[in-house]
């Protein structure tokens, strides 16, 4: 039987700049309305019901409102609303700065919340944690300063946000090609150049390379010719070049902030709030990975030379014996193939998108005990679709979820139709109970940037890598985060909480991909519709140990660059940091000192020193599936224990007691060090 029809519709997407504008100025008025409601209170007139509760309640409703609307900075084929929703954002931003920095908002609460100790009242967890969440914001908003102290704060908190503006909108609307001759893309599949711009240059053929990982990375991975990947490699580096002063003044503006709130670094104060507490956690957690990791990657590093070395020596090219930053993944796919025969353009014919997207959603349909219904309505461009996500065998409204949208191609190269480049998901409205009592269901996207190769007209569909399959799965467990949490505060729902724990779910789910079953059912090719046999996953299982040393000690060159920029008392040649650390932590030589963290995004925003999460909750991730999933991943009942004790509560509770809680013990890092020693 069907699911009944969804409680509420989804969401509308025909904006006019000028209606984004009115709309987000109407809610940031709201809100600020019910701010001043809340500060007019007289100290004996607060209470948890008066304060914490409409504050509560009108975040939520903004959330709900304003971020449909920023996200269209990321999405839409319009530049003019993809301009109005990036001026959107810097409002929204304003006004959260402004909002952070509100003095008699800050004393109603610690007037709630002494009225309430002084009563004896007793909060449940989530509202003891709203309370809690409130008074720590302001906190570290800074409140407890002076005046003077606190004016500067709210500029610099401006400035802050004007500047990350600039640095997403350069990033997210970057249209550059690097160009190259047939002959200087030799190796590369004629599948993958015949989706590259052609032109003619005096009397050559030219090709234009766009910087999507999905055009420029076969490059890297496939060409012949050195000099090709090189520059290949340089043009990337250097391609938002633009960025490397706003990202220099990010990073002045926020040493400023730190020291005016009374903290070391602003890596001290970031990590305040996350598992790891303290920006020498993070340093002595990255100092001991790396260590753990070096001796693993400098035999990768010696295998990887061997291999170029007997290639340059059969085509009779120089070798100077270094490992350069653009032979990496070339040279890591020979010792693939050298190892496993591992052919991976023959594997990505077993993944066909539109069958890997099918297949993704049938498993967590089956773990998660689902049920996605297609719906036919507005969105933002043609090739999105979306789906209303019900519990299994539901059989009234009660059994409604919430809805999610996929918007998985590249727009094409009309520079009218930009759209975020990599995978993401996106929050859109957050699952959260009214103030009438009822609730609001979550709403999210899954946005990215798949080639659609012009042979697809011939009868070849586009086609994925392993890789990309497995990014694609990890991604999908973000939004499947955000659908089923289950929390009465939109402030703690879905993916909300410590940003050192919050990619241990998907990354969790990334296992999925290197079990047979599952590879089995995502794989289907194209022309024969046949699964990957024994012997093709056998090889991929395999491959997930090949170089593994020199990838975590990239993540952790990575993690250190974020570091050391939130740590340093002054500014120094960022540029050059970039280079010495990649050379000397991650084992790879360049050519010169080139801007590559100008285009690095998790720099800016809420991901800043948050990169060494990645590693860090990995720690998490690998312990959650040795221990509940290895042993049967596609279990509903696990997925049920998975559902219940890490999505459901989001961010309503510590999240080291959700992992006590899944394992039945303290975690640890056996799994994690188990499968790095296997490399």
């Amino acid at each position: 039987m069907a699911p009944p029809t969804p409680p509420i519709p989804s969401l509308q997407w025909a904006y006019t700049p000028e209606r984004i504008m009115e709309l987000t100025e109407a809610a940031i008025a709201e809100y600020k309305a019910v701010e001043d409601e809340v500060a007019a209170l007289e100290p004996e007139e607060c209470t948890f019901e008066s304060v914490f509760l409409p504050l509560a309640h009108a975040e939520a409703k903004r959330i709900s409102v304003v971020d449909p609307l920023t996200f269209l900075k990321n999405v839409s084929p319009s530049q003019e609303v993809r301009d109005a929703s990036a001026k959107a954002d810097g409002l929204l931003r304003d006004a959260r700065a402004e909002s952070s920095a509100r003095l008699d908002v800050f004393r109603a609460q610690h007037a709630a919340r002494m009225n309430l100790e002084s009563a004896g009242r007793v909060l449940d967890p989530e509202e003891q944690r709203l309370v809690e969440k409130m008074i720590l914001d302001g906190t570290r908003a800074g409140l407890a300063l002076g005046d003077e102290e606190r004016a500067k704060l709210v500029g610099l908190k401006k400035e802050l946000s004007q500047a990350s503006i600039e640095f997403r909108k350069n990033y997210n609307e970057e249209k550059g090609v690097v160009s190259f001759t047939l002959d200087e893309l030799k190796g590369v599949s004629e599948d993958t150049i015949a989706g590259y711009r052609k032109r003619t240059e005096g009397d050559k053929e030219i090709y234009d390379v766009p910087f999507r990982m999905s055009d420029w990375g076969p490059i890297t991975r496939f060409g012949e010719n050195p000099e090709t990947r090189r520059a290949a490699y340089a043009a990337y580096e250097d391609r938002l070049a633009v960025n490397a002063p706003i990202l220099s003044r990010i990073f002045d503006l926020r040493r400023q902030i730190a020291r005016l709130l009374g903290y070391a670094s602003w890596a001290d104060y970031v990590t305040e709030v996350k598992m790891v507490k303290t920006g020498k956690g993070v340093e002595d957690f990255l100092t001991d990975l790396e260590a753990k990791l070096r001796p693993v990657g400098l035999e990768n590093r010696e295998a990887l030379l061997e291999l170029k070395k007997k290639e340059h020596e059969a085509r009779g090219l120089p070798f100077d014996g270094e490992l350069y930053v653009w032979d990496s993944s070339y040279y890591e796919r020979k010792l693939l193939e050298a190892r496993l025969s591992l052919d991976t353009q023959r594997l990505r014919e077993h993944f066909p998108v539109a069958h890997v997207v099918a297949a993704i959603l049938d498993i967590y349909r089956e773990l998660f005990e689902l049920e996605f219904v297609p719906v036919e309505g507005e969105t933002w461009h043609q090739d999105v679709q979306q789906y209303a996500v019900w519990e299994k065998d539901a059989m009234d409204e009660s059994g409604f979820i919430g809805y999610f949208y996929v918007d998985l191609y590249s727009r094409g190269k009309s520079n009218k139709k930009s759209k975020f480049p990599n995978a993401a998901v996106w929050p859109l409205v957050p699952g959260h109970t009214t103030p009438s009592g009822t609730r609001q269901p979550p709403i999210a996207a899954i946005v990215a940037s798949l080639a659609k190769p012009a042979s697809a007209a011939a009868g070849r569909p586009a086609l994925m890598g392993h890789f990309d399959t497995t990014t694609l799965f990890h991604e999908f467990g973000h939004v499947f985060h955000e659908l089923l949490s289950r929390t009465r505060f939109a402030r703690f729902h879905g993916t909300t909480g410590a940003l050192d724990f919050a990619e241990a779910p998907s990354q969790m789910l990334e296992n999925w991909c290197f079990e047979s079953k599952v590879l089995r059912r995502m794989s289907s090719h194209y022309k024969t519709g046949e699964p990957l046999d024994d012997e093709f996953i056998d090889k991929v299982l395999k491959s997930r140990h090949i170089n593994v040393g020199m990838f975590y000690l990239r993540q952790v060159s990575f993690a250190t660059f974020d570091l050391r920029c939130h740590l340093s008392e002054a500014p120094e040649d960022y540029t050059q940091l970039w280079s010495d650390l990649c050379e000397s932590i991650a084992l790879l030589k360049t050519d010169k000192p080139r801007p590559g963290q100008a285009a690095f995004q998790h720099l800016v925003g809420d991901y800043s020193v948050g990169y060494y999460g990645y590693t860090y909750s990995l720690v998490f991730a690998a312990d959650m599936y040795a221990t509940v999933f290895k042993e049967d991943p596609l279990d509903p009942a696990r997925g049920r224990r998975y559902r219940e004790k890490i999505l459901a509560p989001g961010s309503s509770k510590d999240e080291m007691e959700l992992l006590k809680d899944f394992l039945g013990r303290e975690p640890n890092s056996e799994a994690f060090i188990e499968e790095v020693d296997r490399g």
